[in-house]
C-alpha cells in the first residue's frame, strides 16, 4: 500500500512540475548583416532550445553555433572558423526574465512584452532587453522576439577585406513554440 502511495505522489508531483515549464527544442533564430549593394549575409538556426518556466516568467534559450545554416558553404565555413570560432566558443546562450508575465494573460492576440537578461556568445557576457510579442497557439506559447546584436560588444572581429560588406549590426529574430 505505501508503494502505491508513492508512485501515486510521484506522479502527481511530476505532473505538477511538468506543468510549471514548457519547451522547445526547434526554436529558430534567423540573422542577418547584409549591407546594399553587396551579397546578402543571413543564416538561421533551426535546433534553439528555449525554457520558460511559467511561474515565474524566467526564460533560457542556447544553441551551437554550428547549427546555423547559410544559403552559400563557404559563408557557413568562414562564420564558423574565422568569426564565431565556434570550436573555441560553440554555443551562444540568454537568460532572462519576462517582465509582467502571467501566463493567464497570454491568449490568441498577440501582446508585447519586454525581456531582460543576459546573452552570452563568442565567450562574452552582456546585459540586454529585447522586445518580444507572446500569444497562445493551442496550448502552447509562441514567442516572437527581434533585437539588434552589435558583432564588437562580443569582440567578434571581421576581417579588414570584408569589413565593408558585413554590417556590424546583425539583425536577430527569435522564434519559439514552448509546450
Amino acid at each position: 500500500m505505501k508503494k502505491i502511495t508513492l508512485i501515486v505522489l510521484l506522479v502527481i508531483a511530476f505532473r505538477t512540475i511538468a506543468q510549471e515549464k514548457m519547451v522547445t527544442y526547434g526554436g529558430t533564430i534567423h540573422f542577418e548583416a547584409s549591407i546594399p549593394l553587396f551579397e546578402e549575409v543571413k543564416a538561421m538556426n533551426e535546433k534553439t532550445t528555449c525554457i520558460l518556466i511559467t511561474k515565474t516568467g524566467q526564460i533560457a534559450c542556447w544553441m551551437n553555433i554550428k547549427d546555423f545554416k547559410f544559403e552559400r558553404n563557404l559563408m557557413e565555413e568562414h562564420f564558423n572558423e574565422n568569426y564565431m570560432e565556434s570550436n573555441r566558443y560553440p554555443r551562444a546562450v540568454f537568460k532572462g526574465k519576462i517582465e509582467k508575465f502571467d501566463l493567464k494573460n497570454i491568449n490568441s492576440v498577440a501582446k508585447e512584452y519586454k525581456i531582460n537578461g543576459k546573452i552570452t556568445i563568442h565567450g562574452r557576457t552582456r546585459k540586454i532587453g529585447i522586445n518580444s510579442t507572446l500569444k497562445k497557439v493551442d496550448k502552447r506559447i509562441e514567442i516572437n522576439a527581434q533585437f539588434p546584436l552589435n558583432t564588437d560588444d562580443f569582440m567578434i572581429e571581421i576581417p579588414f577585406i570584408v569589413r565593408s560588406k558585413i554590417s556590424k549590426s546583425v539583425n536577430t529574430q527569435l522564434i519559439c513554440v514552448l509546450e
